[in-house]
């Protein structure tokens, strides 16, 4: 049996903020509104569809992005032009860069319902044949 993840719903205080954070941040596009949601697609068919629910019901989430280092070059020079908060550990211990694990590159921020996002240009336990 093939099982693949096909879309997943995102709580957000505005809807149409925190797809576009993302689409812009990301090089993406906004592919679907439907009801209450806004549905984002990802390069592996997966789509994050954000839905506006009331702040005091959202529970925050992690999403990590495996983006190619070129993406992420771009990614984070957005992340530092738009004065983003950004972290290179879950933890935030280290404010302002980023890290350099599994061969790759890796950063953390928060979206604008105050999600854990995390991009990364390797796996963790890194590549493998």
């Amino acid at each position: 049996m093939s099982v693949e993840l096909n879309h997943t719903i995102i709580h957000a205080r505005d809807n149409r903020e925190s797809a576009e954070f993302l689409t812009d941040l990301l090089g993406l596009e906004i592919t679907a509104e439907w009801g209450p949601f806004i549905a984002v697609a990802l390069s592996n068919g997966v789509t994050l569809d954000f839905a506006t629910i009331p702040a005091d019901r959202i529970a925050l989430q992690h999403y990590a992005f495996l983006i190619s280092e070129e993406e992420f070059d771009a990614a984070y020079a957005q992340i530092r032009e738009r004065g983003i908060e950004h972290y290179a550990d879950p933890q935030r211990q280290h404010p302002g860069t980023i890290n350099h694990n599994d061969g790759g590159r890796g950063v953390y921020f928060m979206d604008p319902a105050g999600h854990a996002m995390e991009l990364i240009t390797v796996p963790y336990g890194g590549w493998t044949s």
